[in-house]
């Protein structure tokens, strides 16, 4: 989610913010992994650096301030990978980053033209959001422009990873064009997969009305 230039008093915590940039692609590699086989590294690289499924995510700085929470001017439409990553993985809502989880089940809003009625997998990237929070998301996002659809879930298991194929070569490491779907947890391409966004499937849900929401 992100909001619009005019409504700066919600910032979601997965907005990125000026000061925040991706890392040099000089630090990626391609390196022999646990099973004898090259994949996409990073020289110097931690065990944070891959989500649960083993998957490589992109880099990049954050601009923390003395509260603990993301400082600098938000800039509005792009999300922040790490923090993305962390409101998917724990379902943290993505405007506070507390939890998402309530005793009805688990809130996920979709924009109004996003989820066909007739589809029968529905899968975001769009981490969740936590009562307190719902109603300003909806009317503040344009993507959700004012009228998104509410899927009051009751479970949501991992998926994929959205983000950028690298290739290589004898000239090295090359990045391929960003991908606008998802690659599902398995895929053989994310050996050489650098992911940005996380994606969860939303199954055993309800839609609902956006006023038929439960108090937080």
């Amino acid at each position: 989610m992100s909001a619009s230039p005019t409504a700066r008093r919600l910032v979601p915590y997965i907005t990125s913010r000026e000061g925040e940039h991706p890392d040099y692609l000089s630090s990626l590699r391609g390196a022999y992994g646990p099973d004898g086989r090259l994949q996409l590294s990073y020289w110097n690289e931690l065990q944070e650096d891959r989500d649960l499924r083993g998957v490589l995510w992109g880099r990049c700085s954050q601009t923390i301030g003395v509260d603990g929470l993301p400082a600098g001017r938000p800039r509005w439409r792009m999300v922040h990978p790490s923090r993305q990553r962390e409101c998917m993985e724990q379902l943290r809502c993505q405007v506070c980053a507390q939890s998402a989880r309530t005793r009805h089940g688990i809130v996920f809003l979709a924009g109004p033209h996003e989820v066909r009625s007739e589809d029968a997998v529905v899968r975001t990237a769009q981490p969740p959001v936590c009562l307190k929070h719902a109603r300003a998301a909806a009317e503040q996002c344009p993507h959700l422009a004012g009228r998104p659809t509410v899927f009051l879930v009751q479970s949501a298991p991992l998926y994929g990873v959205i983000g950028t194929p690298y290739q290589y070569s004898g000239g090295g490491l090359q990045a391929l064009p960003a991908t606008d779907g998802a690659l599902p947890y398995g895929h053989p391409g994310l050996r050489w997969y650098l992911a940005s966004q996380m994606v969860r499937r939303l199954r055993a849900y309800t839609v609902i009305a956006l006023g038929d929401l439960p108090g937080p």
